[in-house]
């Protein structure tokens, strides 16, 4: 992928299939949204873009022509003298809103940061001006957010969802400045159709941002069985009732997992209450081949998600996803969608995913830990990473998972969470 955000129109991609492999269900999900579309002259389409550097997007919704209205990202940040960001001329978004004015025309293309950022990725299709289906979740349009990051996607093939979002895309079209004053920005919006999960949807910017926060915490605090989360700029949060629920989290009898950024590393909190850190220069010299080479490319984090999950083994169980960062300042000043869904069918969904990447990184800082030397002068090499035997053959004191039927211990916890045995 381009070194550089800002190159990623221009960037000649590799043969072959390894985009729809690294994009994976995300990538699949996204480009069927677009080609059902293009081929069906009767729909039109609204986009919210923030990151916006992928050419493969870019030529789908040129291929529309007078058939898309977009709404891209236009936030800048100046340091030492020197502004940066979506809205200057050489980025990738500017590129592609002068490309889109020219496919589009002018009126159906429109720049806006809100109070900071326009930090939705939206898809809306309509047919004779009407709202059926929508793409949200935290993949942005761009080589990261696709083949880098992880990151997830939801499409709701539902009207009501749809016309929420239509509703909304329509007052950002006209005039972002007063969204925040909108009855879309000041209230949680139920959507209940039958056959389907409730499903919950906050917008922001908005005054209030416990509005939003508040059943995020509420729905952390008030787990009884497990919370597991992945949420990208914990540590840029600052005080807030999410950030501080998220701190009383450890000290509670609750299984947790959850992986959030921290100085350029990954911090892993995991289930016993200690902490590990995944640096990524040390993936970087570790990582074998082609995944050393394919994910380095570019800069910025690389867990993108912004999810939580409560209580998925229970039928309580409740999943907050979509493009809000659960920041008091974000929920004041973005452009975002944040979406709560209570079915436990989906929530188990995200634990799996969950766990497949903390598990992985919880693994990587165990590599990382077995491969420090005790001392400047200890040579000798770390001990291999090896499954452990049963004490037959081991002839250690106690079989591995004995630890795993010891009354009130983490292991405990765990069998009986995901083993129920």
């Amino acid at each position: 992928i381009p070194a550089n955000a800002d190159d990623g129109l221009k960037f000649k991609k590799m043969a072959g299939d390894i985009y729809q492999w690294m994009g994976f269900e995300a990538y699949d999900l996204f480009f069927r949204f677009l080609d059902d579309v293009i081929n069906d002259s009767g729909v039109t389409l609204d986009v919210f873009a923030y990151d916006f550097n992928e050419p493969d997007i870019l030529k789908k919704l040129e291929a529309l022509g007078h058939r898309l209205r977009v709404i891209i990202d236009d936030s800048t940040t100046v340091k030492k003298g020197v502004e940066s960001g979506h809205g200057v001329s050489k980025s990738a978004e500017s590129t592609a809103a002068r490309r889109l004015q020219k496919s589009a025309g002018k009126k159906n293309v429109k720049r806006t940061h809100f109070k900071n950022l326009q930090h939705h990725k939206v898809l809306i299709a309509r047919r004779g001006g009407k709202p059926f289906k929508v793409l949200g979740g935290s993949t942005n349009f761009s080589y990261r957010g696709f083949y880098i990051q992880a990151n997830n996607a939801l499409v709701f093939d539902n009207e009501d969802v749809a016309a929420l979002y239509g509703a909304v895309f329509d007052a950002a079209f006209d005039d972002p400045d007063t969204f925040e004053n909108t009855q879309l920005a000041r209230k949680w919006h139920l959507v209940q159709t039958e056959n389907m999960p409730p499903v919950h949807l906050c917008f922001s910017p908005h005054k209030l941002t416990d509005l939003s926060l508040q059943p995020v915490q509420g729905a952390i605090a008030q787990a009884s069985s497990s919370v597991l989360y992945a949420v990208a700029f914990l540590y840029q949060m600052g005080k807030g009732i999410t950030k501080d629920e998220f701190d009383r989290l450890m000290n509670r009898p609750v299984f947790s997992y959850g992986v959030s950024d921290k100085g350029g590393a990954l911090q892993v909190h995991k289930p016993d209450g200690s902490i590990g850190l995944v640096d990524f220069e040390y993936l970087a010299a570790n990582a074998p081949e082609p995944f050393k080479s394919e994910w380095s490319g570019g800069k910025g984090i690389n867990i993108h998600h912004k999810f939580v999950v409560t209580d998925f083994s229970l039928p309580t169980a409740k999943v907050f996803s979509g493009s809000s960062n659960l920041s008091p300042s974000g929920e004041r000043n973005n452009g975002d969608h944040l979406i709560m869904i209570e079915d436990q069918r989906i929530a188990t969904s995200y634990a799996i995913e969950a766990l497949r990447m903390f598990d992985h990184l919880h693994f990587r800082t165990v590599m990382q830990s077995a491969k420090k030397k005790k001392t400047k002068k200890d040579k000798e090499k770390p001990p291999p990473l090896t499954l452990q035997k049963p004490k037959a053959i081991s002839h250690k004191s106690e079989n591995w998972f004995e630890p795993y039927y010891k009354t009130g211990s983490q292991k405990e916890k765990d069998r009986l969470l995901f083993a129920g045995l």
